[in-house]
């Protein structure tokens, strides 16, 4: 069945309360072990189900935000999601105070508990009306975001297809698209202010009432960070400050000289080559023809998993005006199947997005499709999803030139420079964002000055040029993690240092990197990201001098290759 047929009908959200708490009760009342694992599978079962109609919705309502009905839906489940938590976590406690648990760990194992410890201490009643508000500011942003336009090029146009002029070999016109999308965000500069400070405050306000300081802890537990912390973060970013940063200048700097200007300006970061960036070959359909080609070729497994997702129609990829911006990969648990969202607009960027989503949706189908695994595990933490992503990236380097022809070589390098400099600049909304909610009344001048003295940190060798929303150092507000997915970011940076070692070992051995990354992808949510580090004989990213070892490999990589 492909997408588009799906049918959706709104779940009637009381009822499975009553369904949700009910089991909780038997569950509650079960004279053995058995008795509740039967319970607890045949509800999850059903709820998977029933909330892969808002995931239905979800996806239809990006696809598409000026579509009434979806937009309703999506309301809909902004509201309900909270009293499903609620009476989820009502099944969780019965579950973990059962006079049964050493049989229920025995059989589940004692991660999922864990996890649900997790769960219960992030959540109390009094959030609900706290949490539906934020939903509706996150997904104010979001429509905000989505109905963006810039005047450019004598069109009117969706912000992401300002993508190719951004990267123009002209840096007239390089210059002029970021003064362009700079203007959008700036005309709507007080609103987009208003949302964050109402956000950071809503998310404080809730870190208070389970018992914590600020909302910091909360979305670490909310995130199920279950084998690190604060503390192994702060040690990372650390890292990457003194061991990586100093290394990137060298590589900033030979780019620099490479495209031939005297200040490294925003609008040169992503611009790599004098004559331009590598640029796939053809139409979107043919890009993600190759993609289906390529995925066919890699290994008997993405072949299968590929085949299932174009027979479905589980993409939508093309930037048209009214789509939600970014990209994303999720998961319609009542088909077992992903779904990849992104905004191709004729850049390499196309070709990383196909390829992170799809080692998304990979892992995804594979976890969904393994009955051996419950829903509560079929998903590891996130930062591991991310290692899932950003490996295939890597992974798929032999089926680079059949995008990009004779450019591959360019491709490549740049690819691995944009993978390396990205890491300091998660860091640094990662820590833009503990300080937000350290410091909630902070005015919105107060807060671009940390974004600046962050930059300074982080990329000290780029240049705002003066230019509109940037000049100010707002344009952290364009990144939709910040306001959508807090405190998540930080993610992307340690699991590049797993994708970067898989990498490394892939030129020298690809059949054991892609045993190992396989190992990794089908432990899904069993083990915690340490266990699966370690597991697969990787370096934890936070251990001190991972960072150290994986830049000074990637440096002689790109110095090797650069000439």
């Amino acid at each position: 069945m492909k997408f588009s047929e799906y049918p959706y009908e709104r779940p009637n959200i009381e009822e499975i309360k009553a369904y949700i708490l009910t089991t909780a009760e038997n569950i509650r009342n079960a004279p053995d072990a058995q008795t509740i694992i039967k319970e607890f599978d045949a509800m999850q079962e059903r709820t998977s189900d029933i909330l892969s109609m808002g995931t239905i919705a979800y996806v239809r309502n990006t696809i598409n935000t000026a579509d009434a009905f979806y937009d309703a839906e999506r309301e809909y489940f902004d509201n309900a999601s909270p009293e499903l938590i609620e009476a989820g976590n009502v099944c969780n406690e019965v579950m973990l105070d059962s006079p049964f648990r050493k049989e229920l760990e025995a059989h589940y194992g004692t991660l999922l508990f864990k996890n649900m410890e997790i769960e219960r201490r992030s959540f109390t009643p009094e959030l609900i009306p706290l949490m539906q508000e934020e939903n509706k500011l996150a997904s104010q942003y979001q429509k905000l975001y989505a109905s963006l336009t810039a005047d450019f090029d004598g069109k009117t146009m969706p912000l992401p297809m300002l993508g190719p002029y951004k990267e123009s070999p002209d840096r007239a016109i390089r210059r002029a698209a970021f003064e362009a999308e700079g203007k959008a965000f700036d005309l709507h500069r007080e609103e987009l202010d208003e949302i964050y400070d109402k956000l950071v405050k809503n998310r404080n306000a809730q870190g208070r009432l389970v018992g914590y300081e600020n909302y910091i802890q909360l979305g670490y537990d909310r995130l199920s960070r279950n084998c690190y912390g604060g503390k192994e973060l702060a040690s990372f970013r650390d890292q990457i400050a003194r061991d990586l940063v100093p290394i990137i200048a060298e590589v900033k700097k030979a780019q620099r000289e490479r495209i031939g200007v005297e200040q490294m300006c925003i609008y040169d970061d992503k611009f790599r080559f004098v004559d331009g960036n590598a640029k796939p070959i053809g139409t979107a359909e043919e890009i993600l023809q190759s993609g289906k080609e390529m995925y066919q070729a890699l290994s008997p497994e993405t072949k299968e998993f590929i085949e299932a997702m174009f027979e479905c129609e589980l993409f939508d990829v093309l930037s048209k005006e009214g789509k939600a911006p970014g990209g994303y990969c999720t998961s319609i648990s009542k088909y077992k199947m992903p779904f990849i969202f992104s905004n191709f607009n004729g850049t390499s960027d196309d070709v990383d997005v196909l390829t992170h989503e799809a080692g998304h949706a990979f892992a995804a189908y594979r976890a969904m499709n393994n009955p051996e695994i419950i829903p509560p595990l079929q998903s590891p933490t996130i930062e591991a999803c991310e290692c899932h992503s950003m490996s295939m990236e890597f992974l798929t380097q032999d089926f680079h030139k059949n995008f990009f022809g004779e450019n591959t070589r360019k491709y490549e390098l740049a690819h691995c420079e944009d993978s390396l400099d990205f890491i300091p600049y998660g860091c640094m909304i990662d820590e833009f964002q503990h300080r937000m909610y350290e410091n909630e009344n902070l005015t919105p001048e107060q807060r671009h000055e940390v974004w600046r003295e962050l930059e300074e940190k982080y990329r000290p060798w780029l240049s705002m040029d003066e230019l509109p929303l940037y000049g100010r150092y707002a344009h952290w507000q364009w990144k939709l993690h910040v306001y959508l997915h807090p405190l998540y970011y930080i993610d992307y940076c340690m699991a590049q240092t797993v994708a970067f070692q898989l990498w490394m070992l892939s030129m020298t051995d690809r059949e054991a990197a892609w045993k190992k990354y396989l190992a990794f992808v089908d432990a899904a949510g069993t083990k915690t990201f340490e266990e699966l580090c370690i597991g697969a004989e990787l370096k934890v990213p936070y251990a001190e001098g991972t960072v150290r070892e994986i830049g000074a490999g990637i440096r002689d990589w790109l110095k090797s290759n650069a000439d």
